[in-house]
C-alpha cells in the first residue's frame, strides 16, 4: 500500500488526509504510487462529504523525488509508451482544494507534486529543490514551469541550474509556500486551515480554485471575464442565499454545497 487515505480526518466529516507511504525510500514517487494517488484523489473528489484534501508524507520527507531505480535504463520510447505524465495531468483535474503539508525533503518530483496542490504549508524543517540537473536530466512535471510562475524566472533558473535546495523560510519568502510552521505541528496547523476552508461554501471554493488556476493560463482580460462568469454562477447556488442571509441575520452560515 503506497498511500494511506483517512476520511473524516480527526473526526471532521469534510476533511480527508492522504499520506504517502514509502518512508523507507523517502516516499519516492514510483509509478505504482502515482497511480494509487490519482485513483484516491478522484474518489475523494467524487465524494460529496469531502470538501478539502490534505496531502502529506512523513517527518523525513514529503517526497524525495522520482524513483530513480525505475528510470535509469529507460529510453525515450519507453517514456512515451508508458505515458507516465498522464497521472500528473490528471492531478490538475481535481476540483476540490488540496493542501500540501510538507515536512523534510520535497525534491524533484516531490517539489513538483507539492506545486500541483493549491497551497503548501511547510514545516520549518522542509527543504525544496529541483536536483534533476545532478542526474543529467531536467524536470518533467512542472519544475521549469510551475516553479517559474511561483517564484519568478531568476530564482527558478538558480534552483534548476544548480540543483541546490532552499529551506522553508526562503521558500516562503520567494512565494513557493503559503506558511511556515514548526515541523512538529505542521499537520495540526494544516488541519486548522483545512477546517476554515471546509466551513466555506463548497461551490464557491471550487470556483475560486478554477479561477485562480485559470489566471496562469490566460491574459488578464480573459481571466477577468472568466472570474466574472464564475461570480455570476455563484448566484445560482443555494449556498449564496444562505451565506448572505446568515450575514444579514448575524449567524453562522450552514452550507450544503448546493
Amino acid at each position: 500500500m503506497n498511500i494511506i487515505v483517512e476520511k473524516n480526518w480527526d473526526n471532521h466529516p469534510h476533511i480527508a488526509l492522504v499520506k504517502l507511504n514509502r518512508s523507507k525510500v523517502l516516499n519516492a514517487l514510483s509509478n505504482e504510487l502515482m497511480d494509487e494517488l490519482v485513483q484516491a484523489l478522484f474518489k475523494l473528489d467524487d465524494d460529496q462529504e469531502v470538501r478539502v484534501i490534505v496531502l502529506t508524507g512523513d517527518e523525513r520527507a514529503f517526497a524525495a523525488g522520482a524513483d530513480i531505480a525505475q528510470m535509469v535504463e529507460e529510453n525515450p520510447v519507453d517514456k512515451i509508451l508508458e505515458n507516465r505524465f498522464r497521472s500528473w495531468q490528471q492531478l490538475t483535474m481535481i476540483s476540490k482544494p488540496i493542501i500540501a503539508a510538507v515536512s523534510g525533503f520535497a525534491l524533484g518530483g516531490g517539489c513538483e507534486l507539492a506545486m500541483t496542490c493549491d497551497l503548501i504549508i511547510a514545516g520549518d524543517n522542509a527543504r525544496f529543490g529541483q536536483p534533476e540537473i545532478n542526474l543529467g536530466i531536467i524536470p518533467g512535471a512542472g519544475g521549469t514551469q510551475r516553479l517559474t510562475k511561483a517564484i519568478g524566472k531568476s530564482k527558478a533558473m538558480l534552483m534548476n541550474l544548480t540543483g541546490e535546495m532552499i529551506d522553508a523560510t526562503t521558500a516562503e519568502k520567494w512565494g513557493l509556500v503559503a506558511k511556515v510552521v514548526p515541523a512538529e505541528t505542521v499537520l495540526q496547523e494544516t488541519y486548522e486551515i483545512a477546517k476554515k476552508i471546509a466551513a466555506k461554501a463548497p461551490v464557491a471554493t471550487r470556483l475560486i480554485k478554477e479561477a485562480v488556476n485559470r489566471s496562469f493560463e490566460t491574459s488578464l482580460k480573459e481571466g477577468m471575464e472568466f472570474e466574472r462568469r464564475n461570480f455570476f454562477l455563484t448566484f445560482s447556488s443555494s449556498d449564496q442565499k444562505e451565506g448572505m442571509r446568515a450575514f444579514l441575520e448575524k449567524r453562522e452560515a450552514k452550507y450544503t454545497g448546493r
